[in-house]
């Protein structure tokens, strides 16, 4: 009880806005603004139900959280507000196994619910928003789009038939679990309420940690139901013949956990490995056209540089400009394709001393992706950090070429970046002996 009485004192000393009440107009500051930090345990919530008059009456508007949390439980609330009086009458944002959900409900009749395919159960810090507008509903994750539909339903939707009178941060109240129930296991660091819609650009700003407008659009069409087509391309590494020793290659777990594990209808999205064996960054410039653009992508990956550093006249400046010239061609096909560059694994230098220089390959693809606005994906650092700064060799097949085990890595690094890792994945879960 002392740990609750806490939280409650916390949640009241971090609230800022107007008193309660009916808004007359837009205001331009939020109208309930919790900014302490609170640890979560899974049985506990903030007490916030003073401002919960302020937001009764709103028809549009924003809510914004950011948080951060490692559990994968069926339902967890982040902001909800109630009536504990009636059974099922609320508006709340929570994560059910790491995806974000939101819901309306006027005593037991569902007026909106939606749940992404995307997660967010990491432990990185994660801000989202809602707008409910005059278009619609629009879920946004770092400050990007990733979510939207034409269905509107907010704070006063609940209203006219049931009392607001309970608005809580880490659990709902319903007169079923009138102490609560879809406890959140982690940190909420910021809750707020404004009467109006956040434009992106105010959304951005709100972001301690936005993603790049690629990151966004992917996110959206992995949560849509939209058929779309993925281009992979580069070199062997995605091409992935031979060193496989027949297990899959990335392009095709991705494939797996993408057109099958995600549910239909994205059965309907189609993956296509365009990578060739012995391909440089002037290669797939010239051969642009066959290797990329004649599949009408939406999105395209180019993973690069492998072969560049034992090619004479590619130099770390060509491949700059190469690089750039790729990410400026795809993004001038139709539609303007989003953009991931995939740093290329490390090698083992007692085999490879000619590769030994690698590491600024990728760091130069990093630099190129921040400067384009694409989403890096970096499987160089991301190897070393993860065995002691030393080059895993179990993870290669002739020190060079990742084996099965280190496709599988390529692919857990990938599905995990673009946020669609699933603790009940069977491609994220694949043991490799």
């Amino acid at each position: 009880m002392r740990r609750r009485s806490v939280l409650l004192a916390a949640g009241a000393a971090a609230l800022a806005g107007p008193p309660a009440g009916r808004a007359s107009a837009a205001s331009a500051g939020p109208l309930v603004d919790h900014t302490t930090a609170v640890v979560l345990n899974g049985s506990t919530y903030v007490e916030l139900s003073s401002r919960v008059g302020a937001l009764a009456p709103l028809t549009t508007g924003t809510i914004l959280v950011t948080f951060r949390t490692t559990s994968h439980n069926d339902a967890m609330t982040l902001i909800s507000a109630s009536d504990p009086a009636v059974p099922s009458s609320n508006l709340t944002l929570n994560l059910s196994g790491g995806a974000l959900q939101f819901s309306v409900r006027q005593k037991g009749a569902v007026l909106l619910n939606f749940m992404t395919r995307t997660r967010y159960d990491d432990g990185r810090q994660h801000t989202v928003a809602i707008t409910v507008g005059s278009v619609g509903t629009r879920l946004y994750a770092g400050g990007q789009a990733v979510f939207d539909t034409a269905s509107r339903a907010f704070f006063g939707s609940v209203s006219p038939l049931t009392a607001l009178t309970a608005l809580t941060l880490g659990a709902n109240r319903d007169s079923d679990h009138p102490s609560g129930e879809w406890f959140f296991t982690g940190t909420v660091e910021r809750a707020a309420v404004w009467d109006r819609v956040l434009d992106a650009g105010e959304l951005v700003a709100r972001c301690p940690r936005p993603v790049a407008a690629d990151h966004g659009r992917i996110s959206t069409m992995l949560n849509s139901n939209t058929p779309a087509t993925w281009v992979l391309t580069g070199d062997s590494i995605t091409h992935g013949a031979l060193h496989t020793n027949g297990w899959r290659s990335y392009p095709e777990h991705w494939t797996e956990r993408v057109r099958w594990e995600l549910g239909k209808p994205k059965n309907r999205d189609f993956v296509v490995d365009s990578g060739v064996s012995g391909a440089t960054s002037a290669e797939l410039v010239a051969y642009f056209t066959e290797r990329v653009a004649a599949f009408s992508p939406k999105v395209v990956s180019i993973m690069i540089g492998t072969n560049d550093i034992a090619t004479a006249g590619l130099g770390l400046e060509k491949y700059r400009a190469n690089l750039v010239s790729l990410v400026r061609s795809v993004r001038a096909l139709p539609g303007s394709p989003a953009v991931i560059l995939q740093a290329p694994n490390p090698v083992d230098p007692a085999r490879w001393p000619g590769r030994v220089a690698l590491s600024g390959y990728a760091r130069v693809m990093g630099e190129v992706a921040a400067q384009e606005k694409a989403v890096f994906v970096d499987h160089y650092n991301d190897w070393l950090t993860g065995n002691g700064g030393q080059v895993p060799l179990s993870l290669l097949s002739d020190g060079m070429h990742p084996n099965e085990r280190g496709h599988h890595r390529i692919a857990l690094k990938m599905i995990r970046d673009l946020q669609v890792f699933d603790t009940g994945s069977r491609v994220c879960t694949l043991s490799i002996p």
